[in-house]
């Protein structure tokens, strides 16, 4: 009988080295060619990043967080078609013209510590949610301020997107009944739910990248007075 060759990797994806091995310092082929590229100055931060890429601590201590979140939204996500009470034949989102407050549920902030909180407010036929990011330090403040920046410019491509997000938030989304009736409920919520897993890896890469950058142009500027 022909034995089968075919062993158990440890690894992730197509890589063969085992993660253990990875995160003593071993590196793979695919990182070999990674570093070839980098200067020596950025190739530390470049380990650090592909072990945290790898490391589900993370993940795991936001989940409790983001569930929480995707319950108040799916809860908060029963919304109907309501005529305007002040304007005869129009349809509003309530919760942007605020003219009618018994029809205004009440608004919910859902918070992880004090950099990072989510505001829902509910109404008979809108929700808006408004996202604080984490910035741990003034360098996160301008990447966050430029990313989101960069996405309201463009808020007609994410349909439930606000150019002008709350006070005291870095970015809102505003969703109305109409979006409920032409989009899926739990895909909306998944939506969210991803933008706020996806946009601290975001922050966090650039910074790295950025900090990289800045020590190698450092160095070089500095070498010829060495």
């Amino acid at each position: 009988m022909r034995e089968d060759s075919s062993k158990t990797r440890t690894g992730c994806g197509p890589c063969t080295t085992p993660l253990a091995a990875r995160h003593r310092g071993a590196a793979s082929p695919q990182d070999g060619r990674l570093k070839r590229g980098i200067p020596q100055a950025g190739r530390q931060l470049l380990v650090w990043y592909l072990v945290a890429s790898h490391h589900p601590i993370m993940s795991q201590s936001l989940r409790p967080y983001l569930q929480c979140v995707r319950s108040s939204l799916t809860a908060a996500m029963s919304l109907s078609n309501f005529a305007s009470q002040a304007s005869e034949r129009h349809n509003v989102p309530e919760i942007e013209a605020q003219t009618s407050p018994e029809v205004l549920l009440n608004p919910l902030t859902v918070s992880r510590n004090e950099n990072e909180r989510v505001f829902i407010e509910p109404s008979v036929n809108s929700i808006r949610v408004s996202i604080r990011i984490k910035q741990a330090d003034e360098i996160e403040h301008i990447l966050v301020h430029k990313f989101t920046r960069f996405l309201t410019q463009r808020a007609e491509s994410f349909f439930i997107l606000r150019r002008k997000p709350v006070k005291g938030y870095d970015i809102s989304f505003l969703i109305t009944n109409f979006h409920t009736e032409e989009m899926l409920k739990h895909k909306l919520v998944d939506f969210i739910i991803q933008f706020m897993e996806e946009v601290d890896k975001e922050i966090s890469e650039m910074k790295l990248f950025l900090n990289a950058r800045a020590r190698f142009v450092a160095e070089s500027f500095l070498t010829p007075f060495d």
